[in-house]
């Protein structure tokens, strides 16, 4: 599976299908409502509803140029073709929808229209690629100084709506406000919802007990780490693990009960890399 993560059929199917949503939520919510959608696609939109020439799709395509020279030289060339395949999807399904979706309501609007944005910028950010625009100025501040992607978008979109208030009318902008937010929460939650890991440290007498436990039934790997306790003095050894969400309840079990006195800590983990986990994404 991990293979097939790397391979060219998954990531463009993801890619198209993340292009799908985003190119649906802003040709047939955000154009009609008149909000901006935040990042390069919201900048053409703003300078679509200031001029009325070309059309949105076009507009992100020339305004993304730029950026595709720093996705070249910042993150890698792979990433760039990936990310250009994206660019030309998310134009084309832009000019395939038609029409304006059947909400009328423009918070409700605001709120679909982030939800399928974000979803989709997530989806394809799962790749080795993105939809291009501001998602390739994020992968490289992610790449380079570790910057979670939907925090450096919030950030430029909020620069975005300062100057936009200027020329939009204040209701659409604040809108347009609500509805980066939730896309940027939503695109987020779409990058971490398979890599979200846990991480297990059991301190034990039988240690070497539990241990066998683990792997025998979670088929996981384990750990020692030499520790003391600070009030004691006691030599202990320590258990560390990595297991996913579905495997904590088993933890438990296979835990206590072989000692039930153990005392065992569960944390969350952003991502786990390595052997049975996720691998490293090299672009």
């Amino acid at each position: 599976m991990r293979d097939f993560s790397q391979s060219l059929l998954w990531n463009t199917a993801q890619i198209t299908l993340g292009a799908a949503l985003c190119g649906y939520g802003i040709k047939a919510l955000a154009v009609p409502h008149g909000f901006v959608s935040g990042g390069v696609s919201g900048f053409g939109l703003l300078v679509y509803y200031l001029t009325g020439t070309l059309t949105p799709g076009l507009w992100l395509a020339a305004l993304s140029a730029p950026v595709f020279i720093l996705g070249w030289f910042a993150v890698g060339r792979r990433f760039f073709f990936y990310s250009l395949y994206g660019m030309g999807m998310i134009v084309a399904f832009m000019a395939l929808v038609q029409g304006a979706a059947p909400v009328t309501d423009p918070m409700l609007a605001a709120l679909a229209c982030g939800a399928l944005t974000g979803a989709g910028t997530g989806i394809a950010l799962r790749t080795l690629g993105s939809l291009g625009g501001l998602d390739i100025i994020a992968v490289a501040l992610n790449q380079r100084w570790g910057l979670r992607m939907g925090s450096v978008t919030f950030v430029f979109n909020g620069l975005l709506f300062l100057g936009a208030m200027l020329f939009l009318n204040v209701d659409r902008a604040l809108y347009s406000v609500a509805m980066v937010f939730v896309s940027s929460q939503a695109m987020e939650y779409f990058l971490g919802m398979f890599n979200q890991r846990k991480f297990a440290i059991i301190i034990s007498d039988k240690s070497e007990d539990v241990a066998a436990a683990v792997m025998h039934h979670l088929k996981r790997g384990a750990t020692y780490l030499h520790g003391r306790g600070a009030y004691s003095g006691t030599e202990k050894q320590v258990l560390l693990t990595a297991i996913n969400n579905i495997q904590v309840k088993r933890l438990e079990e296979a835990v206590y009960a072989v000692d039930p006195n153990a005392f065992t800590i569960i944390g969350s983990a952003l991502n786990v890399l390595g052997h049975r986990f996720s691998r490293r994404k090299v672009y």
